[in-house]
């Protein structure tokens, strides 16, 4: 029994002795990349302060100048704007609607009576068939 003693012993110190230096193999890899990773963070801040600092300068040229656009030239483009989504949005409602199969269709919008003109020099965009459906578009898009 003293020997079986001794085995369980020398086989418990070594696995003790083992799993010892496979944790300082361990612990000392963690360290290696805590420094890294310091490192890494130290060239982050770095590179933090050097887009803040073109920033600042950036506001202070930005600053300095003179934007001499007038608010009546804003305010038209703006007008413009949203006369263009109204035109878009009319647009897109319409392409939804003729989507819909009949049963679930809401009360169609009746397609106006566009007088028929002889084609003349008829630019690209206006040379597509005119179907009833690219009759609605294009009447709800002149308007």
């Amino acid at each position: 029994m003293a020997k079986k003693k001794e085995v369980v012993k020398k086989k418990v110190s070594q696995d003790s002795e083992s799993v010892e230096q496979v944790l300082i193999e361990n612990f000392v890899s963690l360290q290696k990349v805590m420094t890294n990773l310091a490192v890494k963070f130290e060239s982050l801040s770095t590179q933090i302060s050097k887009l803040l600092e073109l920033f600042e300068i950036s506001a202070k040229s930005l600053a300095e100048k003179d934007f001499s656009i007038g608010e009546k030239e804003v305010s038209q483009k703006l007008d413009n704007l949203l006369e263009q989504n109204k035109i878009i949005a009319r647009g897109i409602t319409l392409l939804h609607e003729m989507n819909q199969p009949e049963e679930q269709q809401p009360a169609q919008i009746p397609p106006r009576n566009v007088p028929a003109q002889q084609p003349r020099n008829i630019p690209p965009q206006q040379m597509i068939q005119k179907s009833p459906q690219n009759q609605k578009i294009q009447s709800i898009m002149e308007e």
